[in-house]
């Protein structure tokens, strides 16, 4: 199947953009000595969790579906960090999951027992109170008032036993000099229990694929870790392992005018890439400009009933017309994870691009799965 024949809505993975990702994290792995683990939150399409464990140690789950997916499709390592476990889950989490962390003293003293019993790696999430973050505290694990982590200040030796690690996640597709200001804060506060530890977990954030990246400094920032207290360090980036690796294509539904020129899609920022509304993020799109950049300027806008589900305003070098396909790029990361079906729309296909650029679409959904995600 060629790319313009595809269905939309419709994700689309490009092989070869994933494994470039994955070669590049692949390569920090192999010159540091440094673990990097999938944060599945972001990007949890197992059909391509075979490859990513040739590269990759493992993954990282926020809660039991996720461990599931990570025990049972990649096979690794598999780590597993939320803010509280339910009693009725806990005992399941840890006979498939090889680094259980958590999140306070509190629940160490409640569940750590059973972790070591079970012969697994016990950790504890510290808050640094770190904040690096400009505009995004939505998205800040070290905002005044944070769930996450616990505070130097509230640190309870006495029930470090076992433990072997410190886990800490402060960053959001943030670049490595903010990754060094976080280590100086973690180890001005915590640097007394650092010694006696085996790992430690720099959490997730890291912009590691993106063009920029300082990964020089992120692999100074590793060794530091490593020569200073042997620790083996751990990296979880979700965002970094499927950065720039996917389109989203959609076709035009309906023009019209309302003062601007509108065009209707057959798409949703609210169920399909809901990070246009929650950053806020303008997602790239191909062959487009910015407002007034080229000669014909429209509002892109989902099918909901939500008046904002808008995901932008591009402009074109053509007026657009009804079932023109638009393709939008950075397409993987939060956005499948994501989907809802509010309004009854249907979900995005899933298809993948190969390497000699052949598609093939892998997964679609239907009214069933609208229907039976209700009562």
């Amino acid at each position: 199947m060629k790319f313009e024949e595809l269905p939309t809505p419709c994700y689309v993975i490009d092989e070869a953009l994933l494994e470039r990702n994955l070669q590049i994290l692949n390569g920090v792995m192999q010159r540091t000595g440094c673990k990097i683990v999938l944060a599945q939150k972001a990007f949890s399409m197992s059909y391509y969790y075979p490859l990513i464990g040739e590269y990759l140690s493992g993954t990282t789950a926020s809660g039991l579906y996720e461990a599931r997916l990570g025990y049972e499709e990649m096979g690794k390592e598999n780590h597993v960090f939320a803010p509280a476990y339910r009693e009725d889950e806990i005992d399941e989490i840890i006979s498939i999951c090889d680094h259980i962390i958590f999140n306070s003293f509190s629940q160490l003293e409640r569940f750590k027992h059973k972790a070591l019993e079970a012969g697994k790696k016990v950790g504890l999430r510290i808050n640094p109170q770190c904040s690096t973050q400009v505009g995004h505290e939505i998205y800040d694990p070290c905002s005044p008032g944070s769930r996450f982590g616990a505070l130097a200040e509230d640190f309870r030796p006495e029930l470090l036993e076992g433990v072997t690690g410190l886990h800490f996640h402060t960053l959001c597709q943030q670049n490595s000099d903010d990754l060094e200001t976080t280590l100086q804060a973690v180890e001005e506060k915590f640097s007394q229990w650092l010694p006696q530890m085996e790992w430690i977990n720099f959490g997730g954030g890291h912009h590691i694929t993106r063009e920029d990246y300082d990964i020089q400094l992120l692999e100074s920032c590793i060794k530091r870790m490593q020569d200073n207290y042997g620790l083996t360090v751990y990296l979880e980036p979700g965002e970094a392992v499927a950065l720039n690796a996917g389109y989203f294509v959609a076709s035009v539904l309906e023009t019209h005018k309302n003062g601007i020129d509108i065009a209707i899609l057959d798409t949703s920022a609210t169920c399909h890439m809901p990070d246009v509304l929650e950053m806020p993020y303008r997602p790239p799109l191909f062959g487009s400009g910015e407002v007034g950049e080229k000669p014909f300027t429209y509002r892109l806008a989902g099918q909901t009933c939500l008046t904002g589900d808008v995901i932008g305003d591009y402009s074109f070098d053509e007026p657009l017309k009804n079932g023109d396909r638009l393709v939008f790029g950075d397409m993987a990361i939060y956005t499948m994870v994501k989907t809802t079906t509010f309004n009854g729309m249907p979900l995005p296909a899933i298809a993948v691009k190969d390497k000699n650029g052949d598609c093939k679409v892998v997964r679609e959904f239907g009214y069933e799965n609208f229907k039976t995600r209700l009562a």
